[in-house]
This record gives structure tokens, C-alpha cells and sequence, in this order.
């Protein structure tokens, strides 16, 4: 017999949910906030970015502008930089510092950066288990099958897995910024 633990959703989904969403209002203010305060030097997003793989010596990246709110991304695949409207062509400290942290992330790449290198290795694994752990645990629970259930949560570890790693590329890519 299968039996769901309500106090799953009460002292571990909802506070993940909470945590979640959270740091996404935090990022969402702070960007709002700085992105009404101009640079000193007038130069946009772009630029910023440019600048700093110029000074890192990294070659072949193309920046480019891309839709999308905070739709901003390095892919290493087509060594593209993509910068949304809200800081390709904007001055705010707010553009510069988000071109910043994605140019931190192709210089990364350049530089053969491990985590950075694992985290994409691992993004078929986590686009896999976000897609079908939810999915398969569902599965498990109308079929009161708890092993169904335990090869969903396998697959959704795949989404924990990539976010862990996740991290420290995100933490040196803003470091990489700051400098």
C-alpha cells in the first residue's frame, strides 16, 4: 500500500517552493532597483561584456541580443552571449553587472573551467529527470507502485544533481564580474 506523508508538503516542498521563488523576487528587485542607476561611463551591457573578454583575452564570442527578461545566457555550443533587451543596449550598473556574469561564464569555458564543464555534461540528465520524474512519480502514485515512485524521485535527482553544481559556477562567474 502506497502512502503519501502530508508533512512532506509542509516541511519540505513548501519551504523548497518558498526558497524558490524567493531568490527569484530578490534577483528580480535588485535588478529592478540598479537598473534605474546610470554607469559613470556611459557604456551598455554590451560593451561591459566585451571589454571583459577583450581584457581576458578570450577570442570567437559573439554577443548578441536576445528577448526575454533576464533571458541572459553564455552557450558554450555556439560561443554566443546572449543579452536580453533590458541590458544589451542599456548603461545601468544593473546591465553592466548581468553582461559581466555571463561574459564571466564564457571566459569560463575558455579557460576550461571544471564545474562549468560537469554542469553541461549534466544538463541532459536534469532535463530528463525535470521532464519525466514528475511524471513518473505520478505515474507511481495512481498505480500505488512506491518503486514507481522511487524511480521518479531517481529521475527528478537529476534536477538536485544540476542545481548542486550549478552553484559554484554561478558563484565565479559574479566573482569574475566583481573584478
Amino acid at each position: 500500500m502506497f502512502y503519501f506523508d502530508p508533512w512532506y508538503l509542509i516541511l519540505v516542498a513548501l519551504p523548497g517552493m518558498l526558497i524558490a521563488g524567493g531568490a527569484s523576487l530578490m534577483v528580480r528587485a535588485a535588478f529592478g532597483r540598479y537598473s534605474r542607476v546610470p554607469s559613470r561611463r556611459g557604456i551598455t551591457g554590451a560593451q561591459a561584456a566585451r571589454m571583459m573578454l577583450d581584457r581576458a583575452g578570450v577570442t570567437g564570442v559573439e554577443i548578441v541580443p536576445t528577448h526575454g527578461y533576464l533571458s541572459d545566457h553564455y552557450n558554450p555550443m555556439t560561443k554566443q552571449l546572449a543579452l536580453s533587451d533590458a541590458v544589451y543596449a542599456d548603461s545601468s550598473l544593473a546591465a553592466i553587472g548581468v553582461a559581466c556574469h555571463e561574459a564571466g561564464h564564457a571566459i569560463q569555458h575558455a579557460q576550461g573551467y571544471v564545474p562549468l564543464w560537469l554542469r553541461s555534461a549534466i544538463v541532459p540528465l536534469a532535463g530528463i529527470g525535470s521532464n519525466l520524474g514528475y511524471l513518473v512519480m505520478g505515474l507511481g502514485v495512481v498505480l500505488n507502485s512506491p518503486w514507481t515512485v522511487l524511480i521518479g524521485v531517481g529521475l527528478f535527482s537529476g534536477v538536485l544533481l544540476f542545481q548542486i553544481v550549478t552553484l559554484p559556477v554561478e558563484f565565479d562567474a559574479s566573482a569574475r564580474a566583481k573584478r
